[in-house]
């Protein structure tokens, strides 16, 4: 059970209709010593996954000394394997608003 330190505003002031074309995306190295937790980007649903990863999650991974952007990654979305396709978007490719992508491998 989880006691809350006061009331909870509804409705949530995070609800994606504030984002308008845009979402919340967790973003979860796992196994990493560097990251305890998982940033928060937002990102437009229509951005292509290779663009997000590029230029959203490469800058962001790439400054744990102990990744290795030689290995292979693989991905998780919502703690289930996904394989993305590069060309599609984060929408087209399932990703919708506060889901939490996790990284493995690198």
């Amino acid at each position: 059970m989880i006691k809350s330190l006061g009331t909870y505003e509804f409705p949530s002031r995070s609800r994606q209709e504030l984002y308008g074309d845009d979402i919340l995306v967790n973003v979860l190295r796992r196994d990493s010593m560097f990251f305890c937790s998982a940033a928060m980007f937002r990102a437009p649903k229509a951005m292509k996954w290779s663009d997000f990863v590029e230029n959203m999650v490469m800058p962001y991974v790439t400054s744990d000394p102990d990744f290795d952007a030689g290995k292979e990654i693989t991905w998780q979305l919502v703690d289930e394997d996904f394989t993305p396709d590069p060309e599609k978007s984060l929408a087209e490719n399932g990703v919708q608003h506060k889901h939490t992508i996790s990284l493995i491998g690198a």
